[in-house]
């Protein structure tokens, strides 16, 4: 199964730059671009940054793709 997220509408409607969630979360700019593209699924721990970073829960911002 393939795991979908909203990262980047998220990051976009909230007016936030890769660049700076990206200091905040102590990852790479590329980490960052790499999730939003769904070619990298973040740790636990750093879904759990994103989560409280932006108010929403793991769920909201990531799910599983349905059949």
């Amino acid at each position: 199964m393939k795991v979908i997220n909203k990262v980047k509408e998220i990051r976009t409607e909230k007016g936030i730059s890769q660049t700076d969630l990206a200091l905040t979360l102590e990852v790479s700019r590329q980490t960052i671009h790499a999730i939003e593209k769904g070619k990298y699924n973040p740790s636990l721990e750093l879904s759990l940054k994103m989560a409280q970073y932006f108010h929403l829960t793991i769920e909201e911002i990531f799910k599983l793709e349905e059949n």
